[in-house]
């Protein structure tokens, strides 16, 4: 294969990945680790890709990127489905669960629908709208609507959050970085984020394995404020073994 050739495809495969390994890349392509991280260098030299540590991500990813729902929910599909499916394992009948808005958080809100006894507090109105219909009874914080995320943020939210208390929060993210924290591209989504946080006797964090090593504008919590973390088994191992070092629950599936 051309040196040309192969660098489309990798550009290419990030675009319909959202996000390429160097040892993953070379072993697809039948090459070493040294060539294909040239190659990676070249494509960002050329604003095609987005460099990262071990790999790459499609431009527009950076700090300030803050895509919509509907883009979010074209990448990772199956890796989603199976974080919901272990997230659903840790609730319990007569909970009191807190979903943030995502797509990893709607998929799980998806899993919950045949539990029978249950209050689920949220931000997001999609959510609030794939629960209506069933036996749990909904709680939406109020607040004003991000319609990029269909979320509420603002102060009605976050008082709402401070006056409640609830078993467990699973938190999306769009950035995990294990010596920063979680984070997200917007200032008023990370304030309510936080809010839920201190209203949560247990924090699991929800998120595919792209999102690790990645960083966004606004923090939420550092790693310490966490117990647990749901992802898929495309972590890293030193990343799972920064996570478990900190006292970080790591469920891979």
């Amino acid at each position: 294969m051309l040196t040309q050739e192969r660098r489309n495809q990798i550009v290419a495969l990030i675009q319909r990945e959202g996000r390429a390994v160097v040892a993953d890349l070379a072993r697809q392509f039948g090459t070493s680790h040294i060539t294909i991280r040239k190659d990676l260098d070249f494509l960002q030299q050329k604003g095609l890709i987005e460099r990262t540590h071990g790999g790459a991500l499609p431009l527009g990813t950076g700090a300030l990127a803050d895509p919509s729902l509907r883009e979010k929910g074209k990448l990772h599909h199956r890796e989603k489905v199976r974080i919901a499916e272990a997230a659903v394992k840790m609730v319990r009948e007569k909970q009191c669960v807190i979903l943030d808005s995502g797509t990893t958080t709607s998929a799980i809100s998806r899993a919950l629908r045949g539990f029978q006894e249950l209050t689920v507090i949220t931000n997001a109105v999609n959510i609030a709208a794939e629960l209506a219909g069933t036996h749990i009874e909904v709680l939406l914080t109020g607040g004003a609507l991000r319609k990029n995320s269909f979320s509420l943020v603002g102060p009605q939210a976050e008082d709402f959050l401070r006056e409640i208390s609830a078993d467990i929060l699973f938190l999306g993210v769009d950035g995990f970085d294990t010596s920063i924290g979680l984070t997200t591209p917007n200032v008023l989504e990370a304030r309510v984020n936080r809010a839920m946080v201190k209203s949560a006797q247990r924090v699991v964090a929800v998120c595919d394995s792209s999102k690790f090593g990645r960083r966004s504008l606004a923090m939420i919590v550092p790693p310490g404020a966490i117990h647990c973390v749901i992802t898929d088994r495309g972590i890293a191992k030193p990343v799972a073994a920064a996570l478990k070092d900190s006292g970080i629950e790591v469920i891979a599936v």
